[in-house]
C-alpha cells in the first residue's frame, strides 16, 4: 500500500486530516455546502481552522444543518439563543452574519439560479490549479479573492475579506492548492 502524503497544515490532527483528504480543494456545486463553508470560514477569522472544524457539529446543530432558508428566517431572539451556545464560537457579529449571509445567498440564487453558479462564474467554471511545490508558496490572498471579496461585500455578505475568501475558494474547490507532492493533488481536474 502506498504511503499517503498530505499538505503540511493537515498533519497531526484526525479531523484536519479527514477534512483535507475528503473535502479541501474538491470542487463543490451544492449550495447548502457552499453556504456552510462560507460561514465556517467567516467564523474562523482570528482563530484556527482546527478550532472551527472541531466545532463543526455544533454549528450544524445551531444553524439547521445550514439550511439557507431557515438561516435567513432566524429571529433576533433565536440568534441571541445561538450566541449563548457553547458548542460554537460565541461571537455576536459572526453569529448574526449567518442570517445576513443567508439573505445575501437567496438574492444571489434569484439572480444566478444558484449560489454555486455565482461562485463559479468568477473563473468561468474552471478550477485554478496553482501547482504549488510547497506550502510556503501558498498566498493568503490573490487577485481573484480580492475581486470576489469586493463583489460579495457589495452584495451584503459579511466576513468576506480577501483572506477569508481565498481560504473559502480553496475549501469549495475553485482553487486547487494541494502541493504537488500531496497524494491528493490532481492535475487537470
Amino acid at each position: 500500500m502506498e504511503e499517503v502524503t498530505r499538505c503540511n497544515w493537515a498533519n497531526g490532527d484526525a479531523v484536519m486530516m479527514a477534512y483535507h483528504d475528503e473535502e479541501w480543494c474538491q470542487p463543490s456545486y451544492d449550495d447548502t455546502y457552499l453556504f456552510e463553508l462560507l460561514n465556517l470560514e467567516g467564523a474562523q477569522a482570528g482563530l484556527s481552522w482546527r478550532t472551527i472544524l472541531h466545532k463543526r457539529a455544533g454549528y450544524r446543530d445551531a444553524f439547521f444543518q445550514f439550511d439557507i432558508s431557515a438561516c435567513a428566517n432566524l429571529t433576533d431572539e433565536e440568534l441571541e439563543e445561538i450566541i449563548s451556545n457553547g458548542a460554537i464560537i460565541r461571537n455576536k457579529a459572526k453569529v448574526k452574519a449567518v442570517r445576513t449571509n443567508a439573505i445575501a445567498v437567496q438574492k444571489v440564487q434569484e439572480e444566478f439560479g444558484s449560489f454555486a453558479n455565482y461562485m463559479w462564474h468568477f473563473t468561468d467554471e474552471l478550477v485554478i490549479d496553482h501547482q504549488l511545490k510547497e506550502d510556503s508558496e501558498m498566498p493568503s490572498k490573490d487577485e481573484l479573492s480580492e475581486r470576489v471579496s469586493k463583489d460579495m461585500k457589495k452584495r451584503g455578505f459579511k466576513f468576506v475579506g480577501p483572506v477569508i475568501v481565498y481560504s473559502y475558494l480553496q475549501a469549495i474547490g475553485v482553487l486547487n492548492d494541494h502541493v504537488k507532492t500531496c497524494s491528493f493533488y490532481k492535475k487537470g481536474h
